[in-house]
């Protein structure tokens, strides 16, 4: 069976706009209904285009699915990346959105990359490891924020920026699987509050 998708650089602007317009649809509907639940008829409508112009861009929905996992990376590492982690105050202000989007959507859907990891991990091998250099490429980011918190004396001694970047994002996706189940955003909050008020430091050092 297929897996690779086609390169977008031999797309013609029109082509790359319309095979994005596939995968953000996917991505909704993979996330409102997961993956067994999100049909191949169910992305053309919602994208509005024909049979044949989907299996243009992507050879089969495995193909698809790959796509929806690399958008969503990119989507989560692009925001994490602009919330400038480098600061205390960029930091917060990550937490601060983190759990907002959470309260929007009352915990439904989880984690757009983790929930895409619990369905396939053991399933796909291909989009595990897919989802695993998503999460890899998302802690990498962190870790870049919290190294230059770390510089600057801002995190408390003998933290290694490294591991708490870890620390954080197995905070944040068990919290958001219980957001999910209470439909509330709560866990998230109190996670995420708990491991920066035991990271930070006060006041520089």
């Amino acid at each position: 069976m297929a897996t690779d998708t086609r390169p977008t650089a031999k797309l013609t602007p029109k082509g790359r706009r319309t095979r994005a317009r596939i995968v953000d649809a996917a991505a909704e509907l993979v996330h409102e209904r997961g993956v067994a639940g999100a049909t191949l008829e169910d992305v053309k409508a919602a994208a509005q285009v024909s049979g044949s112009q989907l299996y243009h861009y992507f050879a089969d929905k495995e193909a698809l699915v790959q796509a929806v996992i690399d958008r969503r990376a990119d989507a989560i590492v692009t925001t994490t990346e602009q919330a400038g982690l480098d600061t205390v105050e960029g930091l917060r202000a990550w937490r601060d959105l983190v759990v907002a989007e959470a309260g929007r959507l009352d915990g439904r859907g989880g984690c757009p990359l983790g929930s895409l990891g619990g369905q396939l991990a053991e399933s796909d091998a291909r989009a595990r490891a897919r989802v695993s250099v998503g999460f890899g490429r998302w802690s990498t980011v962190i870790g870049q924020g919290l190294a230059a918190l770390h510089a600057a004396g801002r995190l408390r001694p003998g933290i290694d920026p490294d591991d708490l970047a870890v620390t954080l994002l197995c905070a944040l996706q068990g919290a958001l699987l219980l957001a999910q189940i209470q439909r509330d955003s709560l866990p998230l909050e109190t996670a995420l509050d708990t491991v920066l008020a035991l990271s930070l430091s006060p006041t520089p050092a």
